[in-house]
C-alpha cells in the first residue's frame, strides 16, 4: 500500500509493478487542508485497476463526503478523529460522510450545465 503523491503517473506505474492499492496523499499529513489536488486524485482513480485509498489531509466529514463522491475505495482518517475536540463525535461524522459520498458516487451526480436548466415537469399545468 505505497502512500504517495497525488500523481497520477506514479500511481499508474505502482499498480503495473504489482502494488494491489494505491494511496494519494489528499494534502500533507496531519495538515486538515482537504483535497488540495482533487483533479489528480480524480485521475488516479479513473484509471486504477486497484483500490484507490485516500490518505491523509483529510480535516472535516464534508472533505471525507468530497474523496468519496469521486469514488475513491476507502479513506484513511485518523489526525482529524484524534485531535477533534470531540474524537467520538467526529469519528461518527467521518463515518457518516464517507458512506454519504460513497453513495452520491454511486448514484450519479447530474451534469454541470452553464446554463439553468428547470427541472419541474410541465404535463398536467393549467394554463388559459
Amino acid at each position: 500500500m505505497p502512500y504517495i503523491n497525488s500523481d497520477p503517473i506514479l500511481a499508474k506505474r505502482l499498480e503495473d509493478v504489482g502494488c494491489a492499492t494505491v494511496m494519494p496523499l489528499a494534502s500533507p499529513i496531519g495538515s486538515g487542508q482537504g483535497l488540495k489536488n482533487a483533479a489528480n486524485i480524480a485521475i488516479i482513480i479513473e484509471n486504477a485497476g486497484v483500490p484507490v485509498v485516500v490518505d491523509a489531509g483529510i480535516g472535516s466529514p464534508s472533505e471525507a463526503a468530497q474523496a468519496m463522491e469521486l469514488g475513491a475505495d476507502a479513506l484513511l482518517i485518523n489526525t482529524a478523529i484524534a485531535q477533534a475536540k470531540n474524537p467520538v463525535a467526529m469519528a461518527r461524522a467521518m463515518s457518516l460522510a464517507t458512506v454519504a459520498g460513497h453513495l452520491a458516487y454511486l448514484a450519479g451526480r447530474i451534469p454541470v450545465k452553464a446554463y439553468a436548466s428547470a427541472s419541474s415537469p410541465l404535463s398536467g399545468i393549467i394554463t388559459s
